[in-house]
């Protein structure tokens, strides 16, 4: 069954597999299984050619995720080539994924698909669409459903974000 995402606002089902590297695993070893796949920033680095060939000649969809620890400037390049960038968010507590995002869209111009995944809930979905996440996988044990509510949890803003780049004051004045 297919996890439960939250992409442009609703529901839906997401299809891609998520690549990892097991304990003592390397990035050039591990295996690539059919389909839409996301791939740490290690796989990407070390199989670009191979993942670039798999998305031209058999049109897999491919995408990346970054770690906290992972600097978006590595991919800076190669923005273009993925469908979906993707950041993990080991504990909702490290806020280094609202930068990443931030700089994505902002430094790097990204304009695809950017998700949360990991430890997600429902009190984050609205300040991580401000800084330009725009799908979201709710972490393991909370309710997606619930978590769609969160769009609503403040109905006006006063700054400026990803989501509405011109702050209320201006908006009002137009």
């Amino acid at each position: 069954m297919a996890n439960r995402l939250i992409k442009e606002r609703r529901l839906q089902d997401d299809l891609w597999k998520v690549v990892t590297l097991s304990d003592g695993q390397s990035e050039r070893d591990v295996p690539l299984p059919v389909g839409p796949l996301l791939v740490p920033l290690a796989v990407w680095k070390s199989r670009k050619s191979c993942l670039i060939a798999r998305e031209y000649e058999h049109g897999t969809a491919l995408g990346i995720w970054l770690a906290p620890e992972d600097d978006p400037a590595e991919i800076a390049g190669d923005v273009d080539d993925f469908t979906v960038i993707a950041v993990h968010f080991q504990k909702f507590t490290d806020g280094r994924g609202y930068s990443i995002a931030r700089l994505l869209r902002e430094r790097y111009g990204y304009d695809g698909e950017l998700r949360a995944f990991g430890d997600v809930g429902r009190d984050q979905i609205f300040y991580l669409n401000r800084v330009g996440f725009d799908s979201f996988l709710i972490g393991e044990g909370r309710s997606a459903e619930d978590a769609l509510a969160a769009f609503d949890d403040f109905p006006e803003t006063y700054q400026a974000g990803a989501d509405l780049p011109i702050p209320l004051f201006r908006r009002r004045a137009a």
